[in-house]
């Protein structure tokens, strides 16, 4: 028998029920795999409480990584014992999970597959983000919202790296030493002070280059005042709540700002781009040139604890649910 989390119907985190259930069998095009690690993300939060519909009843996680312990007959390039990990396939909170092969990565033995499971849907993410969305150039200046939370990380991270100024906004001094140690050069609270204006002040009042906004609703405004004229608002998340309907002229009187909706799963819609930003990310993990904070580590059993501590904004980094532990 294999554990799962499994939601019966949409509510708070209560309804994250552990359940007893058969290993699955591989259908076609498909291996099976002992999970070590899942992660834990807002849309999780947003399936499970309705926000995001989905069939009921569903196991929660779109994010994992472990060991191939069966493979279909049809399935090549994927074998039993294989270290892999995967993003945007349902049914990560369990113990084991049957996963399309070609929606796997393959994991190098020198990363350990925790820090698969934390890095590869945010790694992704901030990979198409800083490369595609808004292609960061040394010398800009960008905003990163909730620059402590683990999104927020990788982006300070890598746009550092890619020679970026950062202005990382928190909402506390322990989040913002976080995003200090991330590479944030400056920080502002955006619950103590009015974020458009500091940004202004900060770039002698020129505005950023580019926003990564992932809080949604309660940034909308600042984010786009932040920005220098023609500048780009790259909204990838409402982890605050959804942005309301808007006069699409607020662009226009902003700088002829552009802004988009991204979303991972169009940047990973082949399985040659999949590799490709995968085998990006793991490469940069590997060599220590990037690194991914865990903020917490739960048993499968406490999916409630986890879902409750991100949502309630008590966490940092990535939060991790062990299905073994």
């Amino acid at each position: 028998m294999s554990r799962a989390i499994v939601v019966h119907t949409p509510g708070g985190p209560e309804v994250l029920r552990p359940a007893e259930r058969a290993v699955p069998v591989p259908g076609p095009g498909q291996v099976v795999v002992a999970v070590a690690a899942s992660g834990v993300n807002f849309i999780d939060i947003y399936q499970r409480s309705g926000g995001y519909p989905v069939p009921m009843p569903f196991v929660p996680g779109i994010e994992a990584a472990g060991t191939v312990v069966d493979v279909a007959a049809d399935v090549t390039g994927v074998a039993v014992g294989d270290r892999v990990a995967w993003v945007n396939q349902p049914g990560g909170y369990a113990q084991h999970v049957a996963v399309p092969a070609a929606a796997v990565v393959p994991v190098e033995p020198g990363i350990p597959l925790e820090t698969a499971a934390a890095a590869l849907l945010q790694g992704m993410t901030a990979h198409y983000l800083l490369h595609d969305t808004y292609p960061v150039r040394p010398g800009d200046t960008v905003l990163v919202h909730a620059a402590a939370g683990g999104m927020g990380q990788w982006l300070t991270r890598w746009a550092r790296w890619r020679g970026a100024r950062v202005i990382g906004t928190v909402s506390s001094a322990a989040k913002a030493e976080v995003a200090r140690a991330a590479g944030a050069d400056e920080i502002v609270r955006y619950d103590r002070a009015d974020t458009a204006a500091e940004v202004r002040a900060l770039t002698g009042g020129a505005g950023v280059d580019a926003v990564y906004d992932g809080v949604g609703g309660p940034t909308f405004d600042a984010s786009l005042a932040a920005l220098r004229p023609r500048g780009t608002l790259a909204l990838y998340g409402q982890a605050g709540g959804p942005v309301p309907p808007f006069d699409p002229q607020r662009l226009n009187a902003a700088g002829s700002v552009l802004l988009t909706r991204p979303n991972l799963s169009h940047h990973i819609a082949t399985r040659h781009e999949l590799l490709t930003r995968a085998g990006a990310v793991l490469s940069l993990l590997a060599t220590g040139r990037l690194r991914v904070h865990v903020g917490g580590r739960y048993p499968l059993a406490d999916a409630a604890a986890a879902h409750a501590d991100l949502a309630g904004r008590r966490s940092t980094g990535k939060l991790l649910l062990l299905p073994h532990s």
